[in-house]
């Protein structure tokens, strides 16, 4: 271990995370039904501070799925080498110029064309290569009835593109994640009225995954958020980001709890398009509770065809385009959640983005009624979700948006103290 990590982890020690009460052993919500969310309780527990270690924790000797308890100390970058050096974009794809790429397409972001320069043929494959070693290198998945904990209040995966894949039995808890920078962003014409940047890299992803239980973490562009990114086409800048926490493909049985999502665009994404059905249907049962968002544009999260509940959550900050997004085939049971949203109406609070039904009981926007369902029924959405999460599992709501307030100011986000609310 590296002598920073050995100081850092001393400080820990004097400085420990607090610990969990009994209730919160084992999670409230969706990642409660069925057979729980235990993690890697009782198994084998790693310390690590490098790329490298964290790796080969995942690893766990060749037995990944056996359990194990992985604590995470200090600053783990996706982009470390396994001589500790940092790698970049050049690094990935030397002679690559984001310049250079846009230079292809024709003006403001028409169609792309390998002859229109000497070297647009050479940067297009210079991005595709460039992306899938950036990939291969950044990205570490999660296997079935692992812990992943930060110790003490500063544990940071830095630009790790964390996945499970079609991992079960898994708690991520106590970590500050920074989304990844995608170095090769991939500019889309014809995405959209005007084209659209598609980056490729979430924070966390689940894809087929099964009770997984995100407790007490830090979500957030952190370093380097789009508002600093180069300049793009229609005198916009260029989207480095993708998701924060996307959950897709049939994933089921998950809770986020107690966790913070800052400064960010597009949040959080449930399913995996309108047209996947068969994939998705029947599955994506999700619970968001006492969660904090802070200058996130949209996707707070946006939904197709789970369902899915949206609990003692506060939305604050700037204006959004919106914070729920009712997409095809969902089933979202919003409960006595806060927006505070100075600028606007209730109306930023719901976005029918395909869907045909929405709930809500008991929120409030800028400490008065929401009725959202009325905000709901004015976007042609009916009222009966077809499930009531009190008929699914044992939950107790904070009644008040005092209450609310209090407690997921205090509690939410990596390093805060636990609370019971």
């Amino acid at each position: 271990m590296r002598r920073a990590a050995v100081l850092l982890l001393g400080l820990c020690l004097l400085w420990p995370a607090p610990a969990a009460s009994a209730a919160e052993r084992a999670p409230v919500g969706w990642a409660s039904t069925g057979s729980g969310t235990s993690g890697g309780a009782g198994g084998r527990t790693w310390t690590v501070d490098t790329r490298a270690e964290l790796k080969a924790a995942l690893a766990n000797d060749g037995d990944p799925t056996a359990p194990k308890v992985i604590r995470v100390v200090g600053d783990i970058s996706g982009h470390e080498a396994d001589d500790g050096s940092l790698l970049g974009e050049q690094d990935y794809a030397p002679g690559y110029d984001l310049g250079k790429y846009m230079s292809c397409f024709g003006e403001d972001g028409a169609a792309w064309s390998d002859t229109r320069f000497e070297h647009c043929k050479q940067q297009r494959q210079l991005r595709q290569t460039g992306s899938n070693k950036e990939k291969a290198q950044i990205q570490l998945t999660v296997p079935s009835n692992t812990t992943l904990v930060g110790v003490g209040r500063d544990a940071r995966l830095l630009g790790v593109f964390l996945t499970v894949n079609t991992g079960s039995d898994i708690i991520v808890r106590n970590l500050h994640l920074e989304a990844p920078v995608d170095h090769f962003t991939s500019w889309s014409p014809d995405d959209g009225t005007s084209g659209s940047w598609n980056a490729r890299f979430d924070a966390l992803t689940v894809i087929t995954g099964k009770n997984i239980w995100v407790d007490h973490c830090t979500f957030t562009d952190g370093r380097f958020p789009d508002r600093e990114a180069p300049p793009g086409f229609h005198g916009e800048r260029v989207q480095r980001h993708d998701g924060l926490l996307d959950i897709e493909d049939g994933s089921d049985f998950v809770t986020v709890s107690d966790s913070r999502f800052d400064d960010h665009d597009k949040a959080l994404l449930i399913g995996s398009g309108d047209g996947r059905g068969d994939r998705d249907r029947g599955h994506l049962k999700v619970t968001f509770a006492r969660n904090l968002f802070t200058g996130i544009v949209q996707r707070a999260p946006r939904v197709r065809f789970g369902q899915v509940h949206v609990v003692n959550n506060v939305y604050r900050g700037q204006a959004p385009l919106y914070a729920l997004g009712v997409g095809v085939e969902s089933a979202i049971f919003s409960e006595r959640n806060v927006f505070r949203y100075p600028r606007g109406g209730p109306s930023l609070a719901v976005a029918d983005y395909g869907g045909e039904r929405f709930r809500d009981t008991g929120s409030w926007f800028n400490g008065r009624p929401a009725r959202l369902n009325a905000v709901a029924s004015g976007l042609g959405l009916g009222s009966e979700v077809g499930w009531d999460p009190a008929d699914v599992y044992d939950y107790r709501a904070l009644t008040s948006p005092s209450a609310v307030e209090r407690y997921v100011l205090r509690h939410a986000g990596a390093g805060r103290p636990h609370g019971r609310p």
